[in-house]
């Protein structure tokens, strides 16, 4: 598996007003609580306050390639109706974490 970095913003769908007022907001979090449980997202959130307006949002996802998340995001109830639309997916190498790679040395340039 590998982690990528995903964009998703409001689309064309999106109702006037924020996360909390949009039609299908239940069925959208089940959606994604969902995929959080299965362990494919492993952090998702909106940027900068955008879940007061349109929304943007990045999430860390674990997948075995960029294909598989377009399929799987595909099946939120928010991209059927276009309130939600991928921008970005970006394969993100990990580098600092409280448990580093140990197959990866980082050392700084002399």
């Amino acid at each position: 598996m590998s982690t990528f970095a995903v964009t998703r913003e409001a689309g064309p769908g999106w109702a006037a007003g924020g996360i909390y007022e949009q039609p299908g907001v239940e069925e959208h979090a089940a959606f994604m609580n969902a995929l959080a449980d299965e362990g494919f997202v492993l952090y998702g959130g909106p940027l900068a306050g955008t879940e007061h307006e349109r929304v943007r949002v990045l999430l860390i996802i674990d997948a075995d390639a960029e294909a598989t998340i377009h399929l799987r995001l595909a099946d939120d109830p928010w991209v059927t109706t276009q309130q939600l639309v991928t921008q970005s997916v970006e394969p993100w190498t990990i580098l600092v974490r409280t448990q580093r790679p140990t197959s990866l040395t980082v050392t700084a340039a002399p």
